[in-house]
């Protein structure tokens, strides 16, 4: 089980991207617009390392749903291997059975 605080940190990296996403894309596109003049360019620049570094998309880690485990983290599942596995040794998750031989 991961550290709480951790977990706690990742939910709020979460609801911090979800939060200034629209801005933070169109600042990048203002950014990105060559038409534009400098000036303005670099405005938006400024604007961007304004908002909170933790609100951007690559600062969330991929974390299991069950345990908060890191590493080991099935995307589509959202769930670690290890919890994947004893899920399925307890048969809950339907059609997945643990391989014996």
């Amino acid at each position: 089980m991961a550290k709480t605080s951790s977990i706690q940190r990742n939910l709020k990296r979460i609801r911090l991207a979800k939060r200034f996403a629209r801005k933070r894309e169109n600042l990048k596109k203002i950014i990105k617009n060559k038409k534009l003049p400098l000036t303005e360019r670099f405005e938006a620049q400024l604007k961007l390392a304004k908002i909170p570094r933790n609100s951007s998309k690559t600062r969330i880690r991929n974390r299991c749903e069950i345990t908060g485990r890191p590493h080991g983290v099935y995307r589509k599942l959202r769930i670690s291997r290890i919890a994947l596995r004893d899920l399925a040794s307890k048969g809950k998750i339907p059609g997945m059975t643990k391989s014996s031989w």
